[in-house]
Parts: C-alpha cells; structure tokens; sequence
C-alpha cells in the first residue's frame, strides 16, 4: 500500500541524486552565459530558438525528476526534514531559471515574423504552441530585474507560507470519540469518517474535525492572507485586470468558456438542491442535509473493498474501455505505483504526479475500503493514463492546463461507476448511483461554492487582511448560496477555506472550476463513447495526447464540441439530472 521511489532515486543520498543535483547547477551556469551571450539581440532567430527549446527540455526532464523525489517523498511523510531541504533547495535553483526565460521572453517578443520563422525547422515546428505560448504571455512580463526578484522573493513569501499549511494539517492530529473511546488519528482518517455506515461516527468525526481545526485556524488564516495578498500585487503589477483573469489565460480557457459553463450550472442547482432534500428525508432530517451527512452511504448495501479488490475491479472494467487502459492500471498496481495507506504525518486527499523524464506516474490516496475511496483511485489513475499518452511527446508539449487535467480522469471515474451500476440489484443501484451523484454535487454545487468563496477572498483582500472570523462568514454565505435549502443552514462547513490545499498555492488560484469543467466535458465526452463504442476510443487517446500543445477551444473542437455555448455544458448536466430522477425514483418505491 505504500509507493516506490526507487525508480527516480533510491536516495537523497545516493550517488545519482548527488551526480544530478550538480549536472543541475552546471546546466543552469551554462543557460544563463548562453542567455546573456546570445538573447541580447534577435540576429540568428532560428538557432537561438531551437538552442533555447533543447535548454528547456533538458533543464525541465533533470528538475522534474529531482523536485518530484523531494515532493513525493515529503507528500507522505511531511516530518522528513531532508526532503523538506532539498525541495527548499530546488525551488531556489529554480529561481536561478527567471533570468534566462525572461531574456527568451524579451527575445521572442521583438519578433514580429515568429510563425514564418517555426516554420523553417522541424524542432520549432514541433514547438510551435509551446513558443506562441510564451510570446503571447510576453505582454505581461515585467522588466528582468524585476521578475528576478520576484522569484527570489516568493520563495520566502508564498512557498514558504505553502510549506507551512502542508505541515500544519499533515501533521495536525484529530481527537475523537469512537464506540465510547478518546482515540487520536490524522486528519485524512477523521475526515474519512464521512462515509462511515453509523450516523454517530459520522458526527463525531465532523465535530472532531471542527474543534481540531481551532488549534490551526490562525496560522492557517495567515498563509492564506500572505498567499492571496503577493497574488494580487503581481497580478496588478503584471496587467492582469485580477487573479481570475489570469488563471483563465493560464488555463488556456477564455471568459466566454467560463461563463458559458458557470451559467450552465447556476441553472441546474436547483436539481440538486432537491437530491440533497431527498437524501435529508431517507435519513431523517426535515430542514435540509446537515454537513456532516453530506456523504452518509445510502442504501442497505454499502459496498466495500480492499486494496486489492479494488485494484482488481477498477483493471478488470478499464478493459471494457481499451486494453491500453487496462494494461496501463495494471502496471501501476503491480509496480508500486500507488499510495494509498492512511498515516500519520501523510497530506490528506489524493493526487497523481506524472512522472515525464521516467514515463511513470505516482499516485497518492488515503484508501479505507468505502465504494468513494474507490472511485478515487480510478479517478487518480485516469490522470497517471493522460500521462502515459503523452509520455512520447517533448516534455516542453506534456504540460496541459488545469480544465483540461479533469478530464481523463473523470472518464476513468465514469467507467467504473457505470459497470457498478449495471452489475447491483435495486438496493445495490441506489447506493452506487447516489455514491455517484454526490461526487458529482462536489463537482458542480461544492466547486461553485468555492468558486463563490475565492471571488470574494480576493475582492476583500484587495483592501486588507482577513480575520478567521471573516473567512468563516464568507465560506458559510458561499455555502449557502451554492447548496440552497439542500442543506440545513444550522450545520454547514465554516473551515472548508482551511482544508482545501488548492486555496494554499499561489499559481493555483481558483483551482476550482477546472473541476467542474472535467467532470462536464468528460460526460459530454463520455455520451459520444456510448453513442460510437470502438471508434471512439482510438480519438480519445489521440485528444489526451493533444492536450499539451492546443488550448482548451481547439480541443473540444475535434470532437466537434463547442464550449463557449452553455448547450453543451446543460447537456451533460441532463445526464446527471436524469440519475437524480433515477434515484429519488427508486428511493420511493
């Protein structure tokens, strides 16, 4: 149940962690005299652009292999001091790279004929997206000295704020009464509490969650301030009009896109609002869901599994899709791929790294057996799968944007879930469709809510910093508005700001409707699976690969799919519209 790393390196002593850390330095010495003798002036464009793409790609496969041992190693045991040194150390060589990129950015910017000039070599060619990428953000570039000391600067501003909030909730402790017994465990295990058969569990561990929260809201309160305070003064210094702006533009996305799928979702919360009114009877509550019953299991039979039961089911339906997928879960289970046992001094929730320079992937998930926990491993793995599609490609066209990053993943979610629901009796059906349809409720009414909370973080820190207090007024009144009357007003989540880590890094701001916009570009995607069957899946693999070199626009378009009309996103909205009906049909038999 635990990861290897052996394949990265065996240690942070070893000699090929040592021989790349110096190969490292000497390379980031050499960019930068290569920078600095040669951006200087635009003569030799072709040469100098290519010269720069084979910097790139080789700095990029070296940090990516070093920074992921360090980060991957310190995800699962965040007391590791020597993984915590060395990822301090690599965010600052890291910082060694501003110069070189903003003299590339300079260079590139002056020229007026950059698509005539891709379009004489074949290493430029194959770049073509990455380098219009970096002339289009070039308008947003500050002066050298500028962007220079600003990599210095958030090393000790937002990372080490970051670093702090890592360290506080991996390692915060939860006491808790269970069966009559004061037991102390991690936050991933009291939050798992959640899904637990016994009412009286499930209230335990929110209450506990609660109170535990207290011992770190002020420090917590901080990071987030100091975070979202730098966002906004370089989002301002930059030109940007605010930090969603330039989280749209990072995405690859346009306003038109969000728009058109944030209207798409207000209109559907209703739906919604009335499946958690319908959960709130079957369990005996007449004012709506209280919080803590959010992911109460319902139904008479509440499918469980082990590790390798899980593993088993989720290889074995990735079949029915395409070998390829199956053969691709089946590699990572069997090769250690995967960590999934929950312990103390272990971040909670769960993640995938993939792993470009060794073509693998890491996946991280606090596993305790329920259907959900399930369900997230496939999930999980449908990110290590978009990997493996463009594990072929220049490490420079591996990079796609946030939306976009949902969206193999969710499939993957897609698949298990439809085969649970097609092989359960009626009693079964209930459980996994509502199991299903209250993932989706996090996707669509817990991501809007979030959406609503970081809108006006940022409207309200613009001004001054934010007390606990003020923080916990916002994210009630965002719950509020995203859940309605679904859930009772007296028992909602005041923390919910404090146990999301996407909140608590400075270049993920609203990592939130990217969510929402995977989980419906892959229903949408998914319907056309069903409607095409074979001949879809050769397509699929051929959109994942192209994810790293087109934005979000183009993509959908070869599939024929137009995001920027809110049809499409009410379409696949009707797909979970019709489960709801589904389950409150079967509910009232």
């Amino acid at each position: 149940m635990r990861w290897s790393l052996k394949e990265l390196y065996t240690s942070f002593e070893s000699e090929e962690f040592l021989k790349d850390l110096e190969k490292l330095d000497k390379l980031i010495v050499e960019f930068n005299n290569w920078a600095n003798e040669n951006l200087l002036s635009i003569d030799n464009p072709v040469e100098k652009m290519e010269k720069f793409i084979v910097y790139s790609q080789d700095l990029s496969t070296l940090f990516t292999r070093l920074a992921s041992f360090a980060s991957l190693t310190s995800a699962v045991d965040a007391k590791n001091e020597v993984a915590l040194k060395n990822l301090d150390r690599l965010v600052i060589k890291g910082s060694e790279l501003t110069k070189p990129n903003v003299q590339f950015q300079s260079f590139i910017k002056d020229l007026d004929n950059l698509d005539e000039l891709i379009n004489t070599s074949e290493l430029l060619r194959e770049h073509k997206f990455y380098l219009q990428e970096i002339k289009k953000r070039s308008r947003y570039m500050l002066s050298e000295k500028e962007e220079v000391l600003i990599s210095k600067l958030t090393n000790t501003g937002s990372t080490a704020w970051t670093n702090l909030q890592n360290k506080i909730t991996s390692t915060l402790m939860v006491e808790v009464n269970i069966d009559g017994e004061e037991k102390s465990i991690p936050l991933p295990a009291a939050r798992n509490l959640a899904y637990d058969k016994d009412p009286a569990k499930r209230k335990a561990g929110y209450e506990a969650e609660l109170k535990a929260y207290k011992k770190i809201e002020e420090s917590s309160a901080a990071a987030l301030n100091g975070i979202k305070g730098e966002v906004i003064t370089l989002a301002e210094l930059r030109g940007y009009k605010s930090p969603l702006e330039e989280t749209i533009l990072n995405s690859r996305m346009d306003e038109e896109t969000l728009n058109a799928m944030l209207t798409a979702m207000k209109e559907f919360l209703p739906v919604f609002h009335k499946y958690y009114r319908r959960k709130a009877e079957l369990l005996g509550y007449e004012n709506g869901l209280p919080f803590y019953e959010m992911f109460a299991p319902i139904g008479e039979v509440n499918r469980t599994f082990t590790y390798d039961e899980a593993m088993e089911y989720i290889i074995k339906n990735f079949r029915t899709f395409s070998d390829k997928l199956g053969d691709f879960a089946k590699n990572a289970y069997e090769n250690n791929w995967l960590d999934v046992e929950p312990r103390e001094g272990k971040r909670g929730g769960a993640f995938c790294s993939n792993l470009h320079p060794i073509g693998e992937s890491r996946i991280m998930a606090n596993f305790s057996g329920s259907f959900s926990n399930m369900t997230t491993l496939a999930h999980e793995l449908g990110h290590g799968y978009h990997g493996s599609c463009l594990k072929d490609e220049s490490i420079l066209n591996s990079r796609y944007p946030m939306p976009i990053a949902e969206t193999a993943s969710i499939f993957c979610e897609t698949i298990v879930v439809n085969a649970a629901l097609n092989e359960a009796n009626q009693e079964e059906a209930i459980g996994i469709l509502e199991a299903s349809i209250s993932d989706a409720g996090q996707v669509i009414v817990d991501i809007y809510s979030r959406f609503l909370f970081e809108s006006e973080l940022f409207e309200r820190r613009k001004n001054n910093a934010l007390s606990v207090n003020e923080l916990k007024e916002i994210m009630l009144e965002a719950q509020k508005e995203a859940y309605g009357n679904g859930l009772d007003h007296n028992h909602l989540h005041p923390y919910m700001w404090l146990n999301k880590p996407h909140y608590y890094t400075a270049s993920r701001n609203f990592y939130n409707f990217p969510y929402a916009f995977g989980l419906l570009f892959s229903k949408g995607l998914y319907a056309e699976y069903l409607k095409r069957g074979q001949e879809f899946v050769k397509e699929y693999d051929e959109l994942l690969n192209a994810t790293g070199k087109n934005d979000i626009k183009d993509v959908a378009m070869r599939m024929k799919i137009d995001v920027t009309d809110p049809e499409f996103f009410r379409s696949s909205l009707r797909l979970i519209e019709k489960d709801i009906e589904k389950f409150i049909e079967l509910t009232n038999k």
